[in-house]
């Protein structure tokens, strides 16, 4: 015959004891939540004031964009490489920044002399761009070269029609937080997570 077993009752955690393990719990879980912050963004330079024409005929004053989180990038309407799956991806950012008010898109073109505003218009259909949110400027050659090469530090507007596949990020204060590269295949997901991430700094 088995011996019976017997029952032992577990005596009650003391109220002290119970705030001691609730206190740790938070604790530990802050401790955890601080370990998984977002590293801040770094800093690869300022872009200075500029003054362009949009798709729309009218000038554009780079003023629109303070305090505006924005990306940019540099194609040509007629591009017969990069430049349509470039400006697709912008697409999908512009989708998935929908709801944040504070953000916009700018794509330069380095072909000043046959994207014209009603080319970049049509273009800008294209790829449903929302108008006062997504741009497409030109202007003189010397100003687009300047911003693309000295500013952005991506590529001349020369003529030459060779330019970056990168997208740049810029923050509210007109400082370029971050660089991404076309080619990645989570590039639209990196351009997302640091516009979340820049729209959360105070401007």
């Amino acid at each position: 015959m088995k011996p019976r077993a017997i029952a032992r009752s577990v005596p009650p955690i003391p109220s002290r004891a119970k705030n001691a393990l609730l206190f740790a719990s938070v604790l530990l879980a802050g401790f955890s939540a601080a370990c998984t912050m977002a590293k801040p963004l770094p800093m690869y330079g300022e872009v200075p004031r500029f003054q362009l024409t949009a798709q729309t005929g009218k000038p554009f004053d780079s003023r629109l964009l303070e305090g505006k989180v924005w990306v940019a990038d540099f194609v040509f309407t007629n591009c017969p490489g990069p430049c349509p799956m470039m400006s697709q991806r912008m697409r999908q950012v512009q989708d998935l920044t929908a709801k944040l008010p504070n953000v916009r898109l700018v794509s330069f073109t380095v072909d000043p002399a046959r994207d014209t505003p009603p080319v970049l218009a049509e273009y800008a259909r294209h790829f449903q761009a929302q108008p006062g949110r997504w741009f497409f400027l030109t202007g003189p050659q010397p100003a687009l070269d300047a911003l693309g090469f000295q500013d952005f530090k991506l590529n001349h507007v020369d003529g030459s029609f060779l330019h970056s596949t990168r997208f740049a990020l810029v923050d509210g204060r007109g400082r370029i937080r971050g660089y991404y590269r076309f080619t990645d295949d989570d590039m639209v997901q990196q351009v997302v997570s640091g516009v979340r991430q820049l729209s959360k700094e105070p401007t």
